[in-house]
């Protein structure tokens, strides 16, 4: 089977990395909120990027495995754990059938993504898997998940190639402090030059509206020429909204298709993840920076992923140890036939020949 969630926590849904296509018909993008975590956790997992996870807001689910699976864990750590023990953070991890997934603190950013090796049994929606709340479509019927949901795996896997590289180093998330770089407009020239100045001169506080939706802030008042109505216009991820009383609002993964208020400026991509592991009460500094800046981080980023994906986690492995060899061939012939309680067995991996003496050591690939 798969999953079945025996708590589904503050606000766990189904996410890829978006619905698109559909922006004219009024149809939100969604996705997920971190799309480098979320990206990261399907790479370790051997997945295409867009695979869909979970994610996991502030408090977390606890989830009972029906059958074995590599996941990976990325994003915030919200203390995740397997039968009580601390669960590995970017990083493959094998969970048996019958172990239990929880998440109990939050000790560094706010969301988490959990991948699935071979991704979830959820039904596409208009080209995506991906849970819109308000609309009510995508991922289990349009909602976070709940207790007694049950979710398939499409391809289970138990092994990879280089399982011992599938790690990445943690992220910082412990500072309270945030520098997001923006490109301004598209409608900069709605505000005064003292308007300007204050923006990118001041620190804003991250109100306790902050949603799927966007990120309301409290700070300085933004100075505009006449007035914060415009023409309504198309809304981006990013976009940073001045209405008429003057403070900043980012604009999220679920934010509406149009908006009627100026905008400032728009965050940078590669900077968004770093937005959606803020909490109410950090502070956040905007810095301008130039659009083929912009374009210039996020083709690093894209390079860096398609890097990881294709090359840094598939290439050739090394040379296994006595150990590994065990472990890979008792992955691989999961059959129990092959393995008896004990005896001398022959192993060839990767046209190497080693002899195993099966004792209890076998118990841990089991």
């Amino acid at each position: 089977m798969g999953i079945r969630i025996l708590n589904g926590g503050f606000l766990t849904t189904v996410q890829d990395m978006g619905r698109y296509g559909s922006q004219e018909t009024g149809m939100a993008v969604s996705g997920v909120m971190d799309t480098r975590a979320a990206a990261l956790a399907d790479i370790l997992v051997g997945n295409d990027e867009n695979e869909a996870v979970l994610e996991v807001t502030m408090m977390g689910p606890i989830m009972e495995f029906t059958e074995d699976e590599l996941i990976a864990v990325t994003g915030g750590d919200l203390g995740a754990k397997v039968d009580g023990n601390p669960l590995p953070r970017y990083e493959a991890v094998l969970i048996k059938a019958g172990q239990t997934v929880s998440f109990g603190g939050m000790y560094g950013g706010s969301r988490a993504y959990m991948a699935f090796a071979g991704g979830l049994d959820v039904p596409v929606v208009m080209g995506s898997r991906s849970t819109n709340l308000k609309a009510k479509i995508g991922g289990i019927e349009g909602r976070k998940l709940g207790a007694g949901d049950e979710i398939g795996f499409r391809s289970p896997k138990t092994w990879l190639p280089n399982m011992a590289a599938r790690k990445l180093p943690l992220p910082e998330l412990s500072s309270r402090e945030h520098t997001l770089r923006v490109v301004m407009g598209p409608q900069d020239d709605c505000f005064t030059e003292e308007g300007i100045s204050t923006f990118l001169g001041s620190a804003y506080t991250i109100s306790n509206e902050y949603d799927r939706m966007g990120c309301r802030m409290e700070g300085p008042v933004i100075a505009h020429k006449n007035g914060g109505d415009i023409i309504t216009d198309g809304i981006s991820f990013g976009a940073v909204q001045v209405p008429s009383h003057g403070t900043p609002i980012v604009m999220m993964a679920d934010h509406q298709t149009t908006g009627g208020y100026t905008k400032i400026a728009c965050v940078i991509s590669v900077d968004l993840p770093e937005l959606a592991q803020c909490m109410p009460g950090h502070t956040v500094r905007f810095k301008k920076i130039g659009i083929e800046e912009a374009q210039e981080l996020y083709c690093q980023w894209r390079d860096y992923l398609k890097r990881l994906g294709e090359k840094e986690l598939n290439c050739p492995a090394e040379p296994a140890s006595e150990l590994q060899a065990v472990g890979l061939a008792a992955a691989v012939n999961e059959d129990r036939r092959y393995w008896g309680d004990h005896g001398t067995y022959r192993v060839v991996v990767n046209g190497t020949e080693f002899l195993v003496e099966l004792k209890r050591e076998i118990e841990q690939f089991r």
